[in-house]
């Protein structure tokens, strides 16, 4: 039996929370795509198609950010079956400096037959630019 777009998105995000890069990727369709609609300058628009979403991870998970912990989780299930909304706070700390980090996001997944077709992440840009040495707290 075929997970439902609910159930897949809670395995999505455990395997984000997780940093789990495979289980993350093998949730993903093979051509299925990332967009940060919101990001800071420097900062990529997307990953499409899963062995580019494997290697972006692969080579950025658990590196800026390690992840302690989501709270306040809420999915929204819409009226199109196939379309999620998740809205949570993610708590951790940067790597880099060791300071703590959080983030308040919000997410519109697609899920199709068991994958993800679409994740379109909208974090905090300013939050984002902290921890990668760009925002206001690192200009001169």
């Amino acid at each position: 039996m075929t997970a439902t777009s609910r159930e897949v998105v809670e395995q999505v995000m455990r395997a984000g929370r997780e940093a789990d890069v495979e289980a993350f990727a093998g949730l993903m369709a093979p051509d299925a795509s990332i967009e940060w609609p919101y990001r800071p300058p420097g900062a990529p628009a997307g990953v499409r198609g899963r062995a580019e979403i494997r290697a972006f991870l692969a080579e950025g998970a658990g590196k800026l950010v390690r992840f302690d912990e989501y709270r306040d989780v809420v999915l929204h299930e819409t009226t199109d079956p196939e379309v999620i909304i998740v809205e949570y706070a993610a708590y951790g700390t940067v790597i880099r400096t060791g300071a703590p980090f959080h983030q308040t996001v919000i997410a519109v997944i697609r899920v199709r037959g068991g994958q993800v077709l679409s994740y379109r992440d909208y974090l905090n840009p300013l939050v984002l630019a902290e921890v990668l040495g760009s925002g206001p707290a690192h200009r001169s």
